[in-house]
């Protein structure tokens, strides 16, 4: 009886703060919904006696992951206002990839069979013998699931450049260094013969001069190359 009660519970917790993650203006309080997912999610894994699945949920997830979305969402300085002005204009495709998704959930639950063995396992979530909860996951991660693995390895990787390309927008006044302007500039190296002791002013610092400056157009055409083009 506790624990359906403690079931329940969670589940519901759980349900509340998923909703609350999508539904929340501030993306701050959207990762500490998220947070709190997690840690229903954890309980829940306890419960169904999956011990390893909670603790990897709780240090990796929230102890890394979620932290970072959290350092990253209050560091970075992103006009979510302008991250929103296209979503009238993508709404209908969202719509329909939403949709998409919906119909595939429904035929995998309407294909949902439950083993003869489900009583009897549900009784005893430990695997027989002396293999733990830990070895048997792996077994059946890196053995029968293995190209389904490395499948939503490789679907993580695409949503992690999306959003990096989302994401790491830089301004047009921004300005950026052009190494193949810098190098290809003449006199930007000059050697300079300097007695010894003589220390060195202020006033004899040599300075590239600007790239459009007149004196550079003269000694151009001071070498006979002539005239611009």
């Amino acid at each position: 009886m506790i624990i359906a009660l403690a079931f329940y519970v969670f589940a519901a917790i759980l349900i509340a703060s998923a909703v609350m993650v999508v539904t929340a203006r501030n993306p701050v309080h959207s990762v500490l919904f998220l947070i709190l997912a997690f840690f229903n999610a954890a309980a829940l894994f306890l419960i169904a006696g999956a011990e390893f699945l909670a603790m990897i949920l709780v240090i990796v997830y929230v102890g890394a992951v979620a932290v970072l979305f959290l350092f990253v969402v209050m560091m970075l300085d992103i006009d979510f206002a302008r991250l929103r002005e296209g979503f009238q204009r993508y709404a209908p495709i969202g719509a329909v990839i939403g949709g998409i998704l919906f119909l595939e959930l429904v035929l995998v639950l309407a294909g949902w069979r439950f083993t003869d063995m489900a009583a009897s396992l549900r009784l005893a979530p430990n695997p027989g013998g002396n293999v733990t909860n830990t070895q048997a996951i792996g077994r059946l991660l890196y053995t029968d699931y293995v190209f389904m693995f490395q499948a939503a390895g490789l679907i993580l990787l695409v949503a992690m450049i999306g959003a990096i390309v989302l994401t790491h927008r830089q301004p047009k006044s921004s300005r950026r260094q052009v190494i193949a302007d810098q190098v290809s500039r003449s006199g930007s190296v000059v050697l300079q013969q300097v007695a010894t002791g003589a220390g060195v002013s202020p006033g004899s610092i040599l300075r590239p001069p600007p790239k459009d400056a007149p004196k550079a157009v003269e000694q151009h055409d001071a070498h006979g190359h002539g005239g611009h083009h």
